[in-house]
C-alpha cells in the first residue's frame, strides 16, 4: 500500500489486515480489546478467563502437566502444542503464518517462531534481556539525562561492604537486583537484620542497585518506540504493596489513570524523561512497546527513573483502553506499526501533543486481586468474567457477559477478568483475577478508597474453596500450580 502519513491511514490499514496476528500468553488480560482495531487479530492462552464464550481466544483443550518457572516456559508450551499448531497452520495467509507477539519470551521461542514460519514482532530476546536490567536501565537513563533515585551500582558480599559503597545515600535503604519482578527482588534494608533475611540473593549477585530509600509515589507510563520517534502515553498512579491485594512488599497490584495524577509540572516532566530514554532505546537498537517506572519523591517534586519494562505490561490493559486511545488509536498499533512491512511517516510531535491533554486522559482503575494467605486450597466456586455491578450498600452481583472494560459504563460497575477459577489450586500469591473501573481506587494520600475496598471484598466473596488434608497433596498443589507463586503470569 502507499505511505501511511496520517492516524486514519493507520486504523484503515489494521482494520483491512488480512496476516494474521497473535497474543501469545497465559492469559488475554495485557492486550484487552486490541481486537477490536486490528483484523486477524487472536489471542492464545493457556488460561480459559472466558469460559469458551470469547471467540478471538484461543485455549487448546487438552493440557499436559508441566512444572512451568516463568511466562516463557508457559509461551514455549503453548507454541509447540499439536492444538495450537494446528489452529496456526489452520490460518495461514499464503506464505506467512502471522505475527507473534508476546509478554515474555526467550531464544528458544523465537527457534520455534522460525519453525512455524511465524514473525515475531519484538527486538531479539537477547536485547530485550539486556534492556530488562536494571542496572542497564540506570546507565541508560544517566546517558540520556534521566536521573535515577541517588544510588551506586556494586558488588555485595557482607553486610559491611553494603555500608562501605553506600555510606553517601544513608543507612535506609532500597537494594534491587538486575532481573526480576520487584515485587521479589526489592529490598528495603535499615539494619542488619534486614539485611541477613536477603542475603542470599543479594550476594549472588555480581552487581546490585543500591539507593537512598525516599519518601515516594510509584507511577507507570507506557510509550512506543518508532522510526518516526518515541509516542508516550500518559502518567499513572501505581497500587503497591497493598496488603488486601498481594503478599509481596513492594508489589505491583494495580494501576490508575486520571488527568489528575501528580501536578502538571511532574507529569510534564516525566513525559520529557520518556520520551528521552525512548529516543535512548532506540540508539541501543530496541524499538517498540515499552513502560518506564518513575518514582515521584513526596517531599521534593523530584521525578526518578524507576525501572525499564521492554514489553507491554499490566498497564497496557489501561493505556490502551483511554479516551486518547480510541480517538486516535491504542498505543499497541504503533507497535505493531513499527513491526510491519508497510512505510509510514507520521508527526509523532502532534500526536505527543495531543495525549499530552488532560481532556484526553479518561479516568480508569485497576486492581490485580491475589490470594494473599498462606494457605492452600481448591477452588470450587469462582466469580464470572464479565460486568458486576455494585449497589449503595457496597454489595455486589453478576450483570451481563462482556470481553471489554468499556462495557462497565460508570463507577457502581466494574470489568471483572478471571484469572483462577474451579477445579485451580488457591496459594499464596495466586491470581485470581484483575477487576477494571472507571474512576480512582486510591484517595488524595495513594491510600485505598471505600469503593476499592468494597470491590476487593466483594470479589473474594464470590471465590469458595475445599482445604487439602494431605499434606503431600498440597506440596504437590503449590508445586504444579501456574508459576507456584514463584513468578508473575501478568
Amino acid at each position: 500500500m502507499n505511505k501511511i502519513t496520517s492516524i486514519a491511514d493507520v486504523r484503515r490499514y489494521f482494520l483491512n489486515n488480512k496476516e494474521p496476528v497473535y497474543f501469545i500468553s497465559a492469559t488475554n488480560f495485557n492486550l484487552l480489546g486490541i481486537g477490536d482495531w486490528v483484523g486477524s487479530f487472536r489471542h492464545i492462552n493457556y488460561i480459559d478467563c472466558f469460559e469458551g464464550k470469547q471467540r478471538n481466544v484461543f485455549v487448546p483443550k487438552q493440557k499436559f502437566p508441566r512444572d512451568f518457572e516463568s511466562i516463557e516456559d508457559i509461551n514455549n508450551y503453548l507454541l509447540e502444542h499439536k492444538e495450537v499448531i494446528d489452529f496456526i497452520q489452520s490460518r495461514a495467509n499464503g506464505e506467512s503464518a502471522g505475527v507473534a507477539s508476546f509478554l515474555m519470551f526467550d531464544e528458544h521461542t523465537e527457534e520455534i517462531c522460525e519453525q512455524l514460519g511465524l514473525r515475531v514482532a519484538f527486538p531479539p530476546a537477547e536485547l530485550r534481556k539486556r534492556m530488562d536490567n536494571k542496572i542497564e536501565t540506570v546507565r541508560i537513563g544517566n546517558k540520556a539525562g534521566v536521573p535515577s533515585v541517588p544510588n551506586v551500582l556494586a558488588r555485595v558480599g557482607s553486610y559491611q561492604e553494603l555500608l562501605e559503597v553506600s555510606e553517601s545515600l544513608g543507612n535506609d535503604l532500597v537494594v534491587q537486583t538486575a532481573f526480576g519482578d520487584s515485587g521479589h527482588t526489592t529490598f528495603f534494608i535499615a539494619s542488619e537484620e534486614d539485611y541477613y533475611k536477603h542475603a542470599e540473593e543479594i550476594e549472588a549477585e555480581p552487581e546490585v542497585k543500591i539507593m537512598k530509600r525516599i519518601n515516594c509515589r510509584g507511577s507507570a507510563i507506557e510509550a512506543c518506540a518508532t522510526r518516526c520517534g518515541t509516542v508516550v502515553g500518559p502518567l499513572m498512579t501505581e497500587l503497591v504493596g497493598f496488603k488486601s491485594l498481594t503478599p509481596y512488599k513492594g508489589g505491583w497490584c494495580g494501576n490508575e489513570m486520571f488527568a489528575g495524577a501528580f501536578s502538571q509540572e511532574v507529569r510534564d516532566l516525566a513525559r520529557e524523561y520518556t520520551f528521552k530514554f525512548g529516543e535512548a532505546l532506540r540508539e541501543e537498537g530496541y524499538r517498540g512497546y515499552f513502560e518506564l517506572d518513575f518514582l515521584i519523591d513526596m517531599d521534593t517534586n523530584e521525578v526518578y527513573l524507576g525501572e525499564l519494562n521492554p514489553r507491554v505490561t499490566g498497564a497496557s490493559s489501561l493505556t490502551n483502553v483511554a479516551a486518547f486511545a480510541h480517538s486516535d488509536i491504542p498505543l499497541f498499533l504503533f507497535h505493531l506499526l513499527e513491526f510491519s512491512d508497510v512505510d509510514f511517516d507520521l508527526d509523532i510531535n502532534d500526536i505527543n501533543e495531543r495525549w499530552a491533554h488532560p481532556e484526553s486522559v479518561d479516568s480508569w482503575s485497576q486492581l490485580v486481586i491475589k490470594h494473599t494467605d498462606e494457605s492452600v486450597d481448591l477452588l470450587t466456586q469462582a466469580p464470572t468474567t464479565g460486568v458486576w455491578r455494585m449497589n449503595a450498600q457496597g454489595e455486589i452481583a453478576y450483570d451481563h457477559y462482556s470481553y471489554h472494560p468499556h462495557a462497565a459504563e460508570n463507577e457502581h460497575e466494574a470489568f471483572f477478568l478471571r484469572i483462577s477459577g474451579a477445579g485451580d489450586f488457591r496459594y499464596e500469591g495466586a491470581d485470581l483475577g484483575i477487576l477494571i473501573t472507571r474512576g480512582r481506587l486510591m484517595d488524595d494520600d495513594f491510600q485505598l478508597n471505600e469503593r476499592a475496598k468494597a470491590w476487593i471484598d466483594g470479589i473474594r466473596g464470590q471465590y469458595t474453596g475445599q482445604a487439602l488434608q494431605d499434606p503431600v497433596v498440597e506440596e504437590v498443589a503449590v508445586s504444579h500450580a501456574i508459576g507456584g507463586g514463584n513468578f508473575k503470569i501478568l
